[in-house]
């Protein structure tokens, strides 16, 4: 398997860019993206390994030779690219999460695109814009997709992308009925924390359930996203800052949650439920012990 590993340069001695690795190279090779660019999503066609798109602060790159040369796709140079998405049911159907918060979408396999227009409530201000990390669908529902946003909460579509709804109401409610809930870094809002999505994911395996990593722990909603419902993940780890939720593609009832301490750690751990999270166990230990 070909590993892609998108690094922003942050201070003087680091390097930014696009990496990658292939199979049985234990040599991570620097891309030939420009080397100003931050690269900020990472997404390989789930039909055709050797077309990989690359959402940078400066717009979309694509490759259709596994990384050996790029190009730059037509997109705003103006929106930073923050997450790429191929519609499940149909691979010319795409979407680019953007900053500032917006949605591009191509229909014919990301030749042209189409700045779709998104409009919600602004319940925080930040020192940076809003930005849609994740989108995800269910392959039983193809054309109704979510999107997480940092810091915005959560919105779905259930039109294959044309028009968004707000789906953060209730994230809001429990920031205020629970005061473990609240948290704010850079707002006025104590509801700050619960609107810090990373990320989404969307489970076939019961219709409806939907899972959200924020600042604040893992939540799910069973009915598209109305009700949030908090999973508790602390009870089974110190570690509850979630930064990645997704689903297994081999079993529908199988998560996993990337979690840490806070935004800026050098500790982390991988955690999996084989139940829809109703429990969870750690995980990247006993990886490691089995590639040891």
């Amino acid at each position: 398997m070909t590993l892609y590993v998108g690094a922003a340069r942050w201070t003087d001695g680091t390097r930014g860019g696009l990496f990658r690795r292939k199979p049985g190279n234990d040599i991570w090779e620097h891309l030939g993206l420009p080397a100003a660019v931050q690269v900020q999503a990472i997404t390989v066609h789930p039909e055709q390994p050797e077309v990989v798109y690359a959402g940078t602060d400066v717009g979309l790159y694509r490759t259709l030779d596994a990384g050996e040369t790029w190009h730059r796709l037509d997109t705003p140079r103006a929106l930073q690219i923050w997450s790429v998405f191929v519609h499940p049911h149909d691979s010319r159907l795409l979407y680019a999460g953007t900053s500032p918060l917006g949605v591009l979408r191509s229909q014919d396999g990301g030749q042209t695109w189409r700045v779709i227009p998104v409009q919600l409530p602004q319940r925080v201000k930040m020192t940076f814009p809003c930005r849609v990390m994740r989108f995800a669908a269910a392959s039983v529902r193809p054309d109704h997709l979510y999107a997480a946003l940092e810091v915005g909460g959560v919105m779905s579509s259930h039109d294959a992308g044309e028009t968004w709804t707000d789906c953060a109401d209730d994230l809001v409610n429990l920031a205020q009925q629970r005061p473990h809930l609240r948290s704010r870094i850079q707002s006025d809002s104590d509801t700050e924390g619960m609107l810090d999505a990373h990320a989404v994911g969307v489970s076939s395996a019961k219709p409806g359930s939907v899972f959200l990593a924020t600042r604040m722990g893992v939540f799910q909603s069973s009915n598209g996203g109305s009700v949030w419902t908090d999973v508790e993940v602390g009870r089974f780890s110190p570690l509850t800052y979630a930064r990645d939720i997704r689903v297994s593609p081999h079993d529908p009832r199988v998560l996993f949650a990337c979690l840490s301490p806070a935004s800026r750690s050098e500790d982390g751990a991988l955690y999996r439920s084989d139940d829809l999270g109703e429990t969870w166990i750690r995980a990247d230990r006993s990886i490691k012990a089995r590639a040891s």
